[in-house]
């Protein structure tokens, strides 16, 4: 089910690609985007704070204020923070929903899975406190329907409601209070934000630059040509029969009418729950692939490049074994995605060393050095024709389906893991008349950080990078996701017509 999901996800990614190129795609930057709303709402709503009165009689009128009598930029700010927290439930709606159909909720990222569900507590929490403060007809109906749905808790008995059976009951003292609780609210958001993201290293929590630019942009340009306004002032000496709904953020209300409060309750609680255990009823496959990465000390000199470049912080570095004047690499079993990008960032790691079994300081169970240098001799002697060998991606584009006799192929767990050696060694080849390399989108690595590394690797940014002339002539990096194939096969006959040509 998840992989005819994630196929139908990918054809909708291709067209946003191409539409604002793979690093500027939205879809692979809500996390990031889902940040930025909220520093959008926290700005405005600390410009609205400044203005707003916070006693029960004058709230309304203030916020009448901001909105007409300072439209040119208090009527905005208000506009903004509206449009930014509705923009941030679908960001972090659509987060959710893409990382679930990707299964980037398994193994040890379970952490940041179960994290982010009491976030979306948190987020409607904000945003329908937020609406309270208003103090308009819309603000009316929530602070009855939500203080009656409250109630029906065993533990707050009808206290709550008694609150806005008349003007006269709400006091200012509640009301601050409420105002109070819009602040703190989103302040623990924020601390949670922070706590979701806290088991990945450089963890993106800004969209490019240009998105970020271009969606300011929309946000303003929505919030003066359709500017938040109020539904009148509240009056609780009588009913409120007709409003309209925020259906970002409002969708239960409706349900308390037809389903009940109790009801309502347990559909939302059941819903906590299964998202909860997501991790536990959608395991996958459990192999040794899974298997976290393992240090030789033997052939580890403590560079700590393995340490700089995993992205989930499962290596730290400490005294070596038995060399007193080196450190060597400790992986944590625990945080370990066994993606490989440690194995293809070991500087041991390279199949030019004259031993009979390849090991290199650090590696992967499933796939040692030594097998990646058998697989790879084992691709080149499958064709005695001058070839293209690509090394490519499970999570990308399948490139073992364009193989060839003269294309050939290997495939990683992730780019991440193919040290340049690798395609230094392949490059000398007197056959090979060239290497791609291939993997997922950088700003859409399965494994974060693969992608990237890979690209400062071999663009010489990195340690380890190429260091043959063969290398540097014949290798060229080229990322092509799962619906990108065209892509990859078009630059495939871009290098057989050079080989030709040359030929």
């Amino acid at each position: 089910m998840l992989s005819a999901l994630a196929a139908g996800l990918h054809r909708v990614e291709g067209l946003f690609d191409r539409a604002f190129e793979a690093r500027f795609n939205p879809w692979y930057q809500l996390g990031a985007l889902g940040f930025f709303f909220f520093w959008v709402a926290t700005v405005s709503g600390v410009y609205l704070f400044i203005f707003f009165d916070t006693a029960i009689v004058g709230a309304f009128e203030s916020v009448e204020r901001i909105t007409h009598e300072q439209w040119y930029l208090g009527g905005v700010m208000r506009s903004l923070h509206r449009y930014a927290s509705g923009a941030m439930v679908v960001t972090v709606t659509l987060h959710l929903i893409r990382e679930f159909v990707l299964g980037r909720f398994r193994g040890v990222r379970w952490f940041s899975w179960l994290s982010g569900v009491p976030l979306l507590w948190l987020l409607f929490a904000a945003g329908i406190g937020g609406y309270w403060l208003v103090w308009d007809r819309l603000a009316q109906f929530i602070a009855v329907a939500t203080s009656e749905w409250i109630d029906w808790l065993p533990m707050f008995g009808d206290t709550l409601a008694r609150n806005f059976l008349t003007d006269r009951s709400v006091s200012d003292r509640l009301f601050s209070l409420l105002v109070y609780l819009h602040i703190a609210i989103p302040l623990f958001l924020l601390i949670g934000m922070f706590i979701h993201v806290k088991r990945m290293k450089l963890a993106r929590t800004t969209p490019a630059r240009r998105l970020l630019y271009g969606t300011l942009a929309a946000l303003v340009v929505l919030s003066i040509v359709r500017p938040a306004v109020s539904a009148g002032p509240a009056d609780l000496s009588t009913t409120v029969a007709i409003v309209e709904l925020d259906w970002l953020y409002l969708n239960t209300y409706p349900l308390l009418d037809s389903l009940g409060a109790g009801e309502v309750w347990g559909l939302l609680v059941s819903i906590t729950t299964l998202l909860a255990v997501v991790p536990w009823l959608f395991p996958g496959e459990q192999s040794i692939e899974a298997a976290p990465a393992v240090v030789n000390p033997a052939n580890c000199n403590g560079c700590g490049w393995c340490f700089k470049d995993c992205p989930y912080e499962a290596i730290t570095m400490t005294p070596h074994s038995y060399k007193p004047e080196l450190r060597q690499a400790v992986v944590d079993p625990d945080l370990c995605t066994a993606c490989g990008i440690c194995e293809g960032s070991c500087p041991s790691a390279t199949p030019f060393r004259n031993v009979a079994e390849l090991v290199s300081g650090i590696e992967m169970p499933a796939f040692p050095l030594d097998r990646l240098r058998l697989e790879t001799e084992r691709a080149l002697a499958a064709s005695n024709v001058p070839v293209v060998f690509v090394f490519g991606c499970e999570r990308a584009f399948a490139v073992t389906g364009i193989e060839s006799t003269d294309v050939r192929c290997l495939s990683l767990p992730c780019i991440g893991m193919l040290p340049p050696s690798f395609a230094d060694y392949v490059a000398r080849q007197d056959r090979v008349a060239g290497v791609l390399v291939t993997g997922c989108p950088p700003a859409d690595c399965y494994f974060r950080k693969g992608s990237e590394w890979t690209e400062q690797r071999f663009k010489g940014d990195r340690m380890p990078h190429l260091r043959t002339l063969a290398g540097k002539s014949k290798v060229r990096v080229l990322w092509a996701a799962a619906h990108e194939g065209e892509v990859l096969e078009r630059v495939l006959r871009t290098m057989r017509t050079a080989r030709e040509d040359a030929a």
